[in-house]
């Protein structure tokens, strides 16, 4: 097996991992204690970890096409969502209330 088949292996395994757990988080609505602090909800979690899973699956599978064309649209979706992962999603902590009487 070469250098670029199976860095693309574990590229597409890291991937799945992402996505699958993303939409764990979204469909149960729970996360580890150190995700859940990463980040201001749950959801926001869920779709960060979704989006940059099927975008790092997208750029694998791309990158197997014969069409340049092809290549080039996948990875363009793939960067778009990833983009949004990091505007929309990223990780802040969530806001501590202050208490006045604290």
């Amino acid at each position: 097996m070469s250098t670029s088949t199976w860095t693309l292996v574990v590229g597409g395994v890291a991937g799945a991992a992402l996505a699958i757990f993303g939409a764990s988080m979204l469909i149960t609505g729970r996360a580890p204690q150190a995700t859940a602090r990463a980040f201001r909800s749950i959801r926001d979690a869920g779709f960060y970890h979704l989006l940059f899973g099927v975008g790092l699956g997208l750029v694998v599978l791309g990158t197997g096409f014969d069409s340049p064309v092809v290549t080039l649209t996948v990875t363009v979706l793939a960067v778009a969502m990833v983009g949004v992962a990091l505007v929309r999603f990223r990780p802040r902590a969530r806001r501590r209330e202050h208490h006045a009487g604290k």
